[in-house]
């Protein structure tokens, strides 16, 4: 509890204990009532009075303050001194409730921007120097002690530790790392010192970019904020107007038609109630504040989602494509056999490496760390790199082609089929066929157990577009039980697929694509909801995605589904609870039905209600 929720608690416990103490006041005399019953009603409510007179100022009349300072004044200008300072009462508890719901939600996300590192120890020539992560130039080593947070990106270049994950992935065990591997930013190094060789600017690095995704989640509102939004603009004005027409109308009309006492003061007082019970309170606070703990409540989990509308999208997805390279598979590729022909399988090697040493593709570098030997780049004389095919170039005095099959048909070369599932590497010199090298991948540990899942939540169509060749691509959805597969696909032929895929879903439904790498950026953009693996993932496939899983576990997209499909069932039921409620009262009033009591309930009561039914979108860990 913030220092400002106390003072207004103390302000809420003060007023109650001089209302019940005025009860037992005995007095006859108006003047001295009015005065002991203003006591509580100011040290309450004076602070609504003065956002009211400058909602007024302003010219912005029609807000909740401006509402209570009416009904409330009105009561009290009517004797109703007791009425009118339990409703400015009730109205700040409900007020004080909503302020401790949102604190509760935003401790997650204070959580996350705690992983903010404060500086780096950089090795200078000079030793260690503390400077600001922003200093620190791609390249440089810097050191990370016990306890501390890793401040950028990069691989470690000395030492061995266990690094605590769980501000960005939501898991809490701890995870091993040694020389060569690569770390992210906001880690907390937990056993003992590593070296690491810088490879993004703090601007660049992981940390950065999860701070921003969580910072602008707020901005994207869903279709169901809009609509209260809206809802609310022309809603408080319209029953304004009634309100005032139903103090003025009903004795006008006793007076002039029916020639009877007008009763002013009876209607005026079911205006008043009418204008409390109409407050929209409950939906205007309810539902953003059921979005905002939902976001923070899966950021907590490892799953950053940028924006309400985002996680609206989610809850009525039906169908989910895959990437399979990072995203159901490892990712991590192995040579395993060689299959050569006249070349011996070293000299097939060595001309593999060479074709791919000046590429970063995961496929390239399982090759150079097969063959493990120094690359003299005089050698290579041209390379070209051919998206979703290969690499052609000029090795020596050699012209060579290096990739799949595609590649060598262009080039009227005939391919010895190879019938191990994985990815074949093609190898042609002087546009004669030499062999091909089989790489194999491995399934992410949870990737099975995730389509089973997804299917289990309500998830009726499972697709894997890859570019790779038909026998593999079968091969994977077939141990993961996906239902369909499209394979050998370019990049653009996998926009195509997708295109295809939007077609023909149902209305109010939504498609989901999740992939890695940076070829799937045109695809995670074109999805109706795009989701990215954020550890391993390619920046652009991060930047272009609407949902980000920290830790690359295809086991977080069902949790992503089921935290959405959470929050908008709560949304859901505040809107019914609150309109329905309302409406029964407005009615009730209208006809002096209602009294006051009812009224505070109707506005005070629901809000209280609805906050603390948005406030279960921060659990997950049920789900």
């Amino acid at each position: 509890m913030n220092r400002k929720q106390k003072r207004n608690l103390i302000r809420i416990l003060v007023s109650l204990f001089l209302l019940i103490a005025i009860h037992f006041i005995p007095t006859d005399k108006v003047w001295l009532k009015a005065i002991l019953y203003l006591i509580p009603y100011f040290i309450v409510g004076y602070d609504i009075l003065y956002k009211a007179f400058l909602s007024i100022k302003n010219r912005e009349h029609f807000d909740e303050n401006f509402l209570m300072a009416v009904a409330t004044i009105g009561a009290i200008a009517l004797g109703e001194y007791h009425e009118g300072v339990e409703v400015m009462l009730f109205y700040q508890i409900g007020e004080w409730f909503q302020s401790y719901a949102v604190g509760r939600s935003r401790k997650n996300i204070a959580a996350l921007m705690d992983i903010c590192p404060e500086y780096a120890n950089l090795e200078t020539q000079d030793g260690i120097e503390e400077v600001d992560p922003s200093d620190v130039q791609i390249g440089d080593t810097i050191l990370v002690k016990v306890g501390e947070r890793i401040p950028l990106d990069g691989t470690i270049c000395e030492g061995e530790s266990s690094l605590n994950t769980s501000a960005l992935t939501g898991e809490s065990r701890p995870r091993d790392v040694k020389t060569g591997d690569h770390v992210i930013s906001g880690c907390i190094n937990m056993t003992s010192p590593i070296r690491i060789k810088t490879e993004k600017l703090y601007e660049d690095s992981t940390v950065a970019k999860v701070l921003d995704l969580i910072e602008n989640a707020t901005s994207n509102k869903s279709k169901s904020e809009d609509f209260i939004s809206k809802f609310a603009r022309y809603y408080t004005p319209a029953v304004c107007y009634s309100a005032l027409a139903l103090a003025i109308l009903p004795p006008l009309f006793r007076m002039i038609v029916l020639h009877s006492d007008p009763s002013f003061s009876t209607w005026i007082f079911r205006a008043l109630t009418f204008l409390v019970i109409s407050c929209p309170c409950a939906l205007v606070i309810s539902i953003p504040l059921t979005f905002f703990a939902g976001i923070g409540g899966a950021s907590k989990a490892g799953v950053l989602i940028k924006g309400s509308n985002y996680l609206e999208a989610l809850s009525k997805t039906k169908t989910i494509a895959f990437d399979k390279t990072g995203t159901m598979t490892m990712g991590v590729f192995e040579v395993t056999t060689i299959h050569n022909s006249d070349l011996s399988k070293e000299e097939l090697l060595e001309y593999a490496a060479y074709g791919e040493a000046l590429s970063n593709h995961p496929i390239a570098r399982s090759i150079l760390k097969e063959y493990n030997k120094p690359i003299d780049k005089e050698r290579i004389r041209s390379i070209k790199e051919i998206a979703g095919k290969g690499i052609e170039g000029k090795i020596d005095d050699f012209d060579i082609l290096i990739g799949n099959e595609k590649l060598m048909h262009e080039h009227d070369i005939h391919v010895t089929h190879c019938h191990d599932a994985g990815t074949i590497v093609h190898i042609a010199i002087n546009g004669i066929y030499k062999g091909h090298i089989h790489i194999g991948d491995r399934l992410k540990p949870n990737a099975k157990k995730a389509i089973e899942e997804l299917k289990a939540n309500g998830i009726s169509r499972t697709i894997m577009l890859t570019g790779d060749e038909e026998k593999t691509a079968k091969e994977v959805t077939d141990q993961l039980h996906i239902d369909e597969y499209r394979a050998s696909l370019l990049p653009q032929d996998k926009v195509n697929a997708l295109q295809e895929i939007l077609s023909q879903k149902k209305e109010n439904e939504t498609v989901a694509f999740v992939g890695d790498g940076i070829n799937d950026a045109p695809v995670i953009s074109l999805a109706d909801v795009g989701i990215a693996m954020g550890s391993l993932g390619s920046d652009a496939a991060i930047e272009a995605a609407d949902i980000v899983l920290m830790d690359d576990d295809p086991l977080k997209i069902s949790k992503a589904i089921k935290i959405a499909r959470k929050c908008m069932n709560i949304v859901y039921e505040n809107i019914a609870f609150a309109i329905g409620v309302k409406l029964i009262t407005l009615v009730l009033s209208a006809f002096g039905k209602a009294e006051m009591w009812m009224a505070i309930f109707a506005d005070v009561g629901v809000m209280v209600i609805a906050v603390c039914n948005a406030i279960r979108a921060l659990g997950v860990k049920d789900l």
